[in-house]
């Protein structure tokens, strides 16, 4: 096997975590304070991120983006994972892939201008009944005529509030299934394009939350809103086909931005360590802080292999849905456990706000619920391990 990075791919590092360290950090402590992003810079920072080459670099190039390839974009994602959530999502904006799906029309309208700053998208999948379980899902699509009326309600929907449009999985029928458990009806999805000025379709203001100050949630809801069938994506009934297809590896995605946090607060703990004098000596050389640091280099280390081999896997076509998820689980369960030890480290200078480490630690939270829990990922590992077995 071959770890070194190439050539571009060093300089895609060193391009992103100068942009990050130049252009994003010195915004951080405003919006941690404010929970609040203006759009002023917003755009700001798009632009620079735009003149940078870092703007959708998830998409092909055939799209208009920058066509990275998965292991890479993990690296890219690595990098911009280091600041704040809120300000690396929307300033340095990366569309959704399943845009691709669509028709020539479809790209047209929507992904291209996504690709150039000039549109946000959003992805509404989670209701306040379906979460993991999306095929519980209650919010229905109808087809009346060549039209579709939806009628439902999404939420956690993020960064609908400024999305220009919206990617929506809704419940288009039934179908049955003995293959689930006592048999019975599976739901069929279908997903469709739903602009933000469309009659009975209303955003509204979402849930505070603990983590990623600055970034939005909204609660999406469809009454009788009509939608005309060109505005289906992909083909009906096929919602979570065109999903599985085009979403990519959205969980290694979740891991990389974690492996960034985790370094920098670890990066903070060591500094740290070789600075700070107690009982005559630095910190660092005690053995409860030293081996605190052995351990968190050790977990950082593990979780950084896992999410690039699964990276690299995924560009071979070999990877499973147990290599995403061990990744994902590592990644995220080693973050909370980097940021909780850093504070340890730094004492009650951790918990100020003048440190990034009372943020790392917040926001680590979160990344244990999305894009699939860690009980989620601990049941797709074992049922890989078991169902050969039979069992």
């Amino acid at each position: 096997m071959h770890f070194a990075l190439t050539e571009e791919q060093q300089m895609i590092v060193e391009t992103t975590r100068s942009f990050v360290e130049k252009e994003l950090y010195p915004h951080e402590l405003e919006i941690e304070r404010s929970g609040h992003l203006e759009m002023d810079l917003v755009r700001e920072l798009q632009k620079k991120a735009i003149g940078a080459g870092l703007y959708a670099a998830n998409i092909p190039e055939e799209f208009g983006g920058a066509g990275l390839d998965t292991l890479t974009w993990l690296l890219y994602e690595k990098e911009l994972g280091r600041a704040n959530y809120a300000l690396h999502w929307t300033c340095v904006a990366r569309p959704s892939n399943i845009l691709c799906a669509g028709t020539p029309e479809q790209r047209q309208k929507y992904l291209e201008p996504c690709v150039a700053g000039e549109k946000w998208d959003c992805l509404a999948m989670t209701e306040p009944g379906a979460g993991s379980d999306l095929r519980g899902m209650k919010a229905t699509a109808k087809q009346d005529g060549s039209d579709w009326v939806l009628n439902g309600t999404k939420h956690f929907i993020s960064h609908a509030d400024i999305a220009d449009f919206s990617i929506c999985f809704m419940k288009s029928g039934e179908e049955d299934t003995p293959n689930r458990s006592g048999g019975g009806k599976r739901a069929l999805i279908t997903a469709f394009f739903v602009d933000k000025d469309m009659p009975g379709f209303a955003v509204r203001e979402g849930y505070r939350n603990v983590s990623h100050r600055g970034y939005t949630n909204a609660v999406l809801e469809f009454d009788n809103c009509r939608v005309p069938a060109e505005n289906v994506l992909g083909e009906v009934h096929k919602g979570f086909e065109v999903a599985n297809t085009w979403l990519g590896a959205t969980r290694l995605q979740v891991g990389a931005t974690c492996l960034g946090r985790a370094e920098r607060a670890f990066g903070h703990a060591v500094d740290y360590a070789a600075e700070r004098e107690q009982f005559g000596q630095k910190i660092g050389r005690f053995q409860g802080i030293s081996f605190k640091l052995a351990d968190m280099a050790t977990e950082l280390k593990a979780a950084e292999l896992m999410i690039l081999e699964a990276g690299w896997k995924y560009d071979q076509g070999t990877a499973s849905d147990a290599d995403m998820a061990m990744a994902k689980l590592k990644a995220t369960e080693m973050l909370a456990f980097v940021a909780d030890e850093a504070i340890q480290i730094h004492g009650g200078m951790g918990l100020m706000d003048e440190l990034p480490l009372e943020r790392i630690w917040r926001d680590a939270r979160i990344e244990r619920i999305w894009e699939g829990t860690s009980e989620i990922q601990r049941h797709i590992i074992s049922r890989a391990l078991l169902r050969p077995l039979g069992a």
